[in-house]
């Protein structure tokens, strides 16, 4: 039986608190937030034990824990953790800085711990699919991957900018269907209505020959969530939301057969799996930090209007 936890029970966390309590093989001791009522009414809907100082849920002694805390406080909750015996889930961006996610992956290797970072879309049925078509060499070489994640603000989401936020998401997809690091980023944005950037164009190099663009911004009306990869054979259209994927090329136009699934199911699943089993989880932590000095990067580059190495 694995013994799980969750600190932070918002929008995210109260999901992570559900799935954690339906999953054969895990009991979830407690959770914590700084939010009394909050906490209380979820523990008592989840049958499980609730807690306001998250230290005390550390002290119960988890096997696994979920950090869907403010980035600020990663740094601080997911050493805390994993001092305290647990692998950890952190929930993306791994950390507010570079030096910051590195002082969680150091702490990790030296507790012997693991250490996950919840970048949610690797799980999605069609993002696995489509990883699995390329990597079956049916669209040929890919040369570009474009990406479009828009939609209006939500008012929960206050210590990052839209490139954090969101476009870490596609930022760590791309590089997975790549199975490459970018070497270079250039961004184009601006804040036009909120206090961080509200709106980006990101475009990525990965070896100096293959493509990624990123259009993320809290402006459009109506949400869109798609990305297109272009390979010498052939094109596919993926479209998070309807989790499917659409085959273009020479001959014929062809959907994928998907089943579909809760993204998040399948990332705590995962994560299960890997402590019970005592295998590397991904995305990793070194995964995470990559993603985070991305967006980091592109948030300079607009900034300073210039195209940023890595």
């Amino acid at each position: 039986m694995i013994r799980a936890g969750v600190i932070g029970a918002g929008a995210m966390g109260k999901n992570h608190i559900r799935i954690y309590s339906e999953m054969p093989g895990v009991e979830l001791i407690g959770i914590s937030d700084i939010d009394q009522n909050l906490v209380n009414g979820l523990a008592k809907e989840y049958c499980t034990e609730a807690f306001t100082d998250y230290k005390q849920l550390l002290a119960k002694g988890l096997d696994a824990v979920s950090i869907v805390v403010p980035t600020r406080m990663h740094r601080q909750v997911a050493i805390d953790a994993i001092e305290a015996g647990a692998n950890v889930l952190v929930e993306k961006p791994i950390a507010d800085s570079v030096e910051n996610a590195e002082a969680i992956v150091n702490s990790a290797k030296e507790h012997k711990r693991f250490v996950m970072v919840g970048h949610i879309e690797r799980f999605n049925p069609a993002v696995i699919r489509l990883k699995e078509i390329i990597d079956s060499g049916l669209l040929g070489k890919i040369v570009s991957i474009s990406t479009t994640r828009v939609g209006p603000y939500n008012p929960r989401i206050r210590d990052v900018g839209v490139i954090l936020d969101i476009g870490v998401h596609d930022i760590d997809v791309i590089s997975y269907l790549y199975n490459r690091h970018a070497n270079q980023v250039y961004a184009v944005a601006g804040a036009d209505i909120h206090s961080m950037e509200d709106h980006a164009t990101i475009h990525m190099r990965f070896d100096n020959e293959f493509s990624g663009l990123v259009e993320v911004n809290w402006l459009t009306p109506h949400k869109v969530r798609k990305l297109t990869a272009v390979g010498v054979k052939g094109v596919a259209y993926l479209d998070y939301v309807d989790q499917t994927v659409e085959l273009h090329d020479s001959g014929w136009v062809r959907k994928a057969k998907i089943e579909q699934r809760e993204p998040l199911r399948n990332e705590l699943e995962h994560f299960i799996d890997c402590i019970r089993n005592q295998t590397q989880p991904y995305p990793a932590g070194e995964d995470g930090m990559h993603a985070l000095q991305v967006g980091l990067s592109a948030i300079r580059s607009y900034k300073e209007k210039q195209l940023i190495q890595i």
